[in-house]
């Protein structure tokens, strides 16, 4: 007889529901068994079968999305995705969400997220070399946004910036459909050897399995529940499933890690990340095909009194599960003990192909493996296109603007566009002195891999959220080719993504039928691109009462540097240059556009047409004139159209331009504030206008010269002359005002002579 299971007696239906288990899944969970669980045995049920750890609802469609090419050396399946860069390198790469948790407690929620996702890098056998992350907040009236964007950026800065990991891009934007349910997505990419890849796998019957790093605590209990379940007016009561972050820890365990990936002594090791101690013995057993037998007695603790079913479903941050060889086990203590570790033997692998936990020399849980992983449900919901579906896509009748300068600073000053220097200035962009591409000075970061005078990454990180509201499979299409498309401004050659899906409440059909088509859209882009999607995450129950976020299937980039000196940013950098525009002015598409919803006040239309053989062909051109050394700066043209892409240019230096506009029978607010794709602008010295030409041409991309750079104001002719000081002022004080701050002097004074 289990001990916890003569202690617990029957379990009833009010402790089913708090586990977040339904009475068929509890049924469900006896027919395996054979029994009745104990409390311990559903604790871990619990949290193996949540929607954060086994995607039931979600799996199904992400066979969908493209996972191999001729880079992928590990796809998804493992803690992150791993693609060769040549030279025998490779890097490793994810990106995760911690939204309910950060909504909770700002702070400690976002540093735990960049936390976590370090350690799934590192993991790896990967050195951490930068971080971008990913946020959405509510409307800015709301009581809570200023609240939280503080928080949750402070808890960024304060994590990443003490482990020493650059965090060096990243996006922010704003809806009143995020008023009660921010999203923060965190991603990493490390560098390693590529013939040097490490799993989280428990092979080899009787080897060592063994903990290392913090001690374990009460905090973060029952996160992974918590975060597979929608908010209600009791949320704020779930402080305590919030973990606790520790970033001095956590570089003493990634110094540890690394040096032990150094050594032969090593079979697997994995993160204790969501269900902590549950989810990672479990998910090492599942890989290998192998079982498991834990002694919690031996586990460490920094809480006096901790039962079993606190200690399998602890979410302490800073620790790791590791299997080694047999016999090595004095080496792995003598590296933890270097670095001030706690360590210890808590079990070993065997045949049984169980889970067995025992606890004050007896048995207090004893569950197979398979049900805990692959044999999980997995559920094919119902999907439905939303009745209002066809409401909202209906482009609404609406007057041009009476004052074109006015509607141009307001679109300039809506915190969709607005400058975000207050956040990144934040962040440590310049640890480890491998950033070539700075934030705020280019469309995509710029990294070098370390040790290399040359080789690096290209790295962006995009979603347009209204778009994917109005048409989710465009939208997230859309989303995977800006990210691309940015990563191309800089001169790199996009490799692969990792996403971060941010969706509502799966067991409404509408929403279901939104992740659906969200897939089938990165599978789109991603098939068109060539950019496989090697990892990612899945955040499902973003709502609160019934309200759901905007779906927001994040997209992160990756894209290979040969030569970083050779990026180029997104700012004018000298009078005289020739400005022109690859791709075409466009068709002035206003559908779902920041300056419709700015302006107007409206969010409808459809998002704009996405040709990708078009895509593929401007951001070829693109890169072939960066690594020709052909242009100065390129800008993608997105949120806010022509007139925001320019006057973004304008700012980084203070340099302004004069624009001269192809004849068009465009009305003016759709020529300067569409938002078609494919569109980039680039300027260059006059020697070079007919090499830039020349790569249009041989691309098949249409290439016009449209002006020049210089003064300071910003002229488009015919339409707007303007000092650019006069356009700075709203631009740059949009996040300060919501903070009630006084604004940064070098955000309104300008970046001339910034490097």
């Amino acid at each position: 007889m289990l001990k916890c299971a003569a202690q617990m007696g029957a379990i009833g239906k009010k402790i089913i529901e708090q586990h977040g288990l339904s009475p068929d899944e509890f049924e469900r969970i006896r027919q395996v068994l054979g029994r009745e669980p104990n409390l311990v045995e559903l604790g871990i049920f619990s949290a193996m079968w949540s929607e954060h750890c086994s995607y039931k609802s979600s799996r199904r469609f992400l066979k969908h999305l493209p996972t191999k090419g001729p880079r992928v050396l590990q796809g998804p399946g493992e803690n992150a995705g791993v693609v060769d860069v040549g030279g025998g390198l490779a890097v490793a790469f994810k990106m995760e969400s911690h939204n309910h948790p950060s909504y909770i407690e700002p702070y400690q929620g976002a540093a735990t997220g960049v936390g976590g996702i370090l350690r799934d890098v590192f993991t790896m056998g990967a050195r951490p070399i930068a971080t971008m992350n990913a946020l959405r907040f509510g409307d800015p009236s709301h009581p809570k946004t200023a609240r939280l964007l503080e928080g949750v950026v402070a808890g960024i800065a304060g994590y990443g910036n003490c482990i020493g990991v650059p965090t060096v891009a990243g996006e922010v934007a704003f809806d009143e459909s995020y008023n009660g349910n921010c999203l923060v997505n965190a991603f990493t990419l490390g560098l390693l050897k590529s013939n040097r890849i490490f799993r989280g796998t428990a092979s080899g019957v009787g080897n060592p399995v063994i903990y290392i790093g913090a001690r374990t605590g009460r905090d973060g209990i029952h996160g992974a529940t918590m975060a597979s379940a929608e908010f209600d007016e009791a949320s704020e009561s779930k402080r305590p499933t919030v973990q606790v972050g520790d970033p001095f820890m956590e570089k003493l365990l990634l110094e540890a890690c690394l040096e032990l990936f150094k050594t032969d002594c090593l079979v697997g090791i994995q993160d204790m990340g969501a269900a902590g101690l549950t989810s990672s013995s479990v998910e090492m057993a599942s890989r290998a095909g192998s079982g498991l037998e834990l002694d919690l007695d031996a586990v460490p603790r920094r809480e006096t009194g901790m039962t079993p079913y606190e200690v399998m479903l602890s979410e302490s941050q800073e620790r790791m599960l590791l299997v080694a060889k047999k016999g090595r086990e004095q080496e792995v203590f003598a590296i933890c003990d270097k670095w001030d570790l706690s360590h210890a033997l808590v079990g070993r692998v065997t045949a049984s192909g169980k889970l067995v936990v025992k606890s004050g020399g007896a048995v207090v849980a004893e569950l197979p493996i398979a049900p805990l992983t692959e044999e999980a449900p997995s559920y094919d919901r119902p999907r439905r296109r939303p009745a209002w579906q066809d409401q909202v896509q209906k482009m609404p009748e609406i007057a041009p603007p009476r004052d074109l300068l006015a509607a141009f600073k307001k679109v300039l000053g809506s915190l969709n566009v607005a400058s975000k220097e207050w956040v990144y200035r934040q962040y440590d962009h310049m640890v480890r002195i491998g950033t070539a591409v700075r934030p705020g000075s280019g469309d995509a970061a710029v990294v070098r891999f370390t040790g290399q005078r040359e080789g690096g990454v290209a790295l962006s990180v995009d979603c347009n959220s209204r778009w994917c509201f109005l048409e989710p499979r465009l939208g997230a299409a859309h989303a995977v080719a800006e990210a691309a498309r940015n990563v191309s401004c800089v001169g790199g050659e996009p490799l692969a993504i990792t996403d971060c899906l941010n969706f509502g409440n799966p067991e409404r059909p509408e929403i279901m039928w939104q992740f659906e088509q969200a897939c089938l859209g990165i599978a789109d882009a991603c098939k068109a691109l060539e950019t496989p999607v090697v990892s990612g995450n899945v955040s499902l129950y973003n709502e609160t009462e019934g309200k759901a976020v905007f779906p927001t299937p994040m997209i992160g980039m990756v894209g290979l540097m040969d030569d970083c000196a050779r990026s180029v940013g997104s700012g004018f950098l000298s009078a005289g240059d020739r400005i022109a525009l690859l791709g075409g002015v466009g068709a002035g598409h206003l559908g779902g556009s920041e300056y419709l919803r700015a302006v107007q006040g409206k969010t409808a239309g459809l998002p704009p047409p996405l040709d990708f053989a078009r895509e593929k062909a401007v951001q070829r051109a693109v890169r072939e004139c960066v690594r020709q050394g052909a242009i100065r700066a390129a800008h993608d043209c997105s949120e806010g159209g022509l007139a925001v892409a320019l006057a973004e240019m304008c700012f980084v230096r203070d340099l302004g331009c004069r624009v001269r506009f192809p004849p068009s029978s465009l009305r003016p607010d759709a020529l300067l504030f569409g938002e078609d794709a494919s569109r980039i602008l680039v300027s260059y010295a006059p020697a070079q206008a007919e090499r830039v030409k020349a790569i249009g041409a041989a691309a098949s991309v249409r290439c016009e010269e449209i002006g020049e750079v210089g003064g300071a104001k910003l002229i488009l002719e015919g339409l707007l002359d303007v000092p650019l000081v006069e356009l700075r002022e709203p631009w740059a004080r949009a996040i300060s005002r919501l903070l009630g701050e006084t604004i940064h002097a070098v955000a309104l004074e300008g970046h001339a002579g910034a490097p």
